[in-house]
């Protein structure tokens, strides 16, 4: 079975993705309270926010809409997981929730092919109406019920609606843009399951129209539409922190299909520098609140952090299709580090509530002020309800992005209790990861004939790359890979200056983050302790610090003591109340 990104044979891909079912560890208990609680309370939450009543009142029913412009993509994200899910195991009640769904969505749609609830006049607006954006999240909706149900009645709304961007947008039709790009993913991946070229071609015009003006053409300014500057000579991310990283997906997926070198190595580029220069710690991108925005180099304040959960989402796609496009480890290692800390911080341990920003510094008693504030503690839903859905879909599919096959043989990228199918060869990975450095591969099935097994060695390591191995394999045969898991201090780079002279402590893909005070002030790391009883099952690190507060009634001076604490996982803070929280911790003088 495909996974939400299936090139195609003529793509200039190096590795492929390959099926793989993750059974258990740290990942797969995601993925169960995701299954199990998230996605089923999905059609609840779309028809309580409204966004299904608005598809029913576009297609004639009474009434007035509600919520933003783009609500019509939350229902097209939630059926995208609904899919995904149905394949882990085949639910009847999802599935039928998944098409009952799928008929108010199809009867919205008008004659020629368009559909969006929301939008008066067509494409009147296109930097804030986000009808394309819409549409994209609507194809690849339409893709995944596709391969993951065998029901094409989506596909058909999408192949419509596809065939009614075809006719209208172009360089000898209209020439323009949506303000929100994801429509460049869903094109290609409608055109890889469907074989139409014409949607390859409209999503590489989409890409190369972007920078050159058109936004302004609106009376609005470019760099937050990533649009002052066309993709092929950009060498940075700028703007809108998940418009950026979702464009430049979409780029890498027109690469991938038409074998465009120049487009890569510009993206490469843009990649590189953004993940050192605008990358958090944690994998998070998008350092300002304002216009949720990617900042300067090294603008990375930890407090003020926006790094938005579907950034994350968009970073960890951006980085696996470099990696299918490259083989280079670079990408596997980015997408690693996304995934166990930005990404999985946007979800809470019971699966059900989400932060839309992760900040790496809460001050005691910060108060709420705005609906997206951490200083809710996460929620079950949002006003603009992007990130809950978003996080659905991609733990849903997270097991087509463990790993990918070559003609030569097998890669495994992320680690998790798992099995992969690679065509005539069977896998079966055993691992508490990222808890333990051990891995173990077992081959279950294996082609009479040599072929390699690699397995990446991360660049946390300090050694990163593949450990490969080449040979004629028997059932039964393992592989093992033992990584070292020190506990790491992360020294900040002089160049952050809200974090100058701070570290962070590292063990594995995990940063970590201490709770409950904001005045440590770190003296020494010591051992690491798995915790069963905490948090659902833990790895904690001891700390001894000098906790510095202000001076107490009658007493001179700053207050001081020497305290010991243990840091949790970033992952998991916010999920014993709000508390204080922070990832940078300064030095300690003594």
């Amino acid at each position: 079975m495909a996974g939400p990104i299936a090139p195609t044979a003529n793509a200039a891909a190096r590795w492929r993705p390959v099926a793989a079912r993750i059974t258990g560890g740290l990942l797969g208990e995601r993925q169960r309270v995701n299954g199990e609680a998230a996605v089923p309370s999905g059609p609840k939450r779309l028809e309580s926010a409204g966004n299904l009543d608005n598809l029913r009142i576009a297609a004639g029913a009474p009434g007035d809409r509600r919520g933003p412009v783009f609500m019509d993509s939350d229902v097209y994200k939630w059926l995208e997981a609904a899919a995904w899910e149905y394949t882990r195991h085949g639910s009847p009640a999802l599935l039928e929730s998944q098409r009952q769904v799928t008929s108010v969505v199809a009867a919205a749609q008008h004659d020629d092919g368009y559909l969006n609830s929301m939008v008066e006049r067509r494409y009147a607006d296109l930097p804030w109406s986000h009808e394309h954006y819409c549409a994209g999240h609507l194809m690849q909706a339409a893709v995944a019920q596709a391969r993951g149900t065998g029901d094409r009645a989506l596909l058909d709304v999408a192949v419509r609606c596809a065939d009614h961007l075809v006719a209208t947008f172009g360089t000898d039709r209209r020439h323009d843009v949506d303000g929100h790009p994801v429509v460049e993913m869903g094109l290609v991946e409608l055109f890889r399951e469907t074989g139409t070229r014409a949607y390859l071609e409209l999503a590489k015009y989409f890409v190369d129209a972007r920078g050159h003006g058109l936004m302004e053409g609106y009376g609005q300014e470019p760099t937050y539409f990533s649009d002052r500057v066309p993709v092929r000579e950009q060498t940075t991310v700028e703007g809108h922190a998940v418009r950026a990283v979702y464009l430049a997906a979409g780029a890498a997926d027109v690469a991938l299909e038409t074998g465009d070198t120049g487009l890569l190595d510009a993206l490469a580029t843009q990649f590189d520098h953004m993940m050192a220069t605008k990358t958090y710690v944690t994998g998070g991108l998008g350092a300002r609140w304002d216009r949720e925005a990617f900042g300067d180099e090294f603008e990375l304040p930890a407090d003020r952090a926006y790094a938005e959960t579907c950034a994350a989402v968009g970073g960890i796609g951006w980085a696996w299709r470099m990696l299918l496009a490259t083989g280079d480890v670079r990408y596997a290692d980015a997408a690693e580090r996304m995934l166990f800390n930005g990404f999985l911080a946007g979800v809470s341990l019971s699966g059900t509530e989400y932060f839309y920003v992760n900040p790496l510094h809460l001050r005691p008693g910060a108060h709420p002020d705005e609906n997206r504030s951490p200083a809710h503690g996460r929620r079950g839903w949002f006003s603009c309800a992007c990130c809950p859905p978003n996080v659905m879909r991609t733990l849903a599919s997270l097991g087509s992005y463990l790993a990918t096959a070559d003609p030569d043989g097998v890669q495994i990228h992320l680690y998790a209790p798992s099995t992969i199918e690679a065509g005539e060869i069977g896998l079966e990975v055993e691992t508490a990861y990222p808890w333990k450095g051990r891995v173990r591969v077992r081959v279950v099935r294996t082609p009479d004939r040599e072929w390699t097994l690699a397995l990446r060695v991360p660049g946390w390591t300090g050694a990163g790359g593949y450990r490969r191995e080449r040979r004629r394999w028997e059932p039964g045969e393992t592989f093992d890979l033992d990584l070292p898991m020190p506990v790491r201090l992360t020294t900040a780079d002089d160049r952050v200056d809200a974090v100058r002279g701070c570290v962070a402590v590292e063990r594995g893909p995990l940063v970590y983050a201490v709770e409950g005070t904001d005045t440590l002030h770190l003296i020494d790391a010591g051992a690491a302790e798995f915790r069963p009883d905490l948090l659902g099952g833990v790895t904690t690190v001891a700390l001894t610090g000098e906790d510095r507060g202000p001076a107490a009634p009658g007493v001179t001076g700053p207050y001081r003591s020497t305290t010991q604490t243990a840091a949790i996982p970033y992952f998991a803070w916010a999920n014993r109340g709000v508390q204080p929280m922070r990832v940078w911790l300064p030095r300690a003088r003594i």
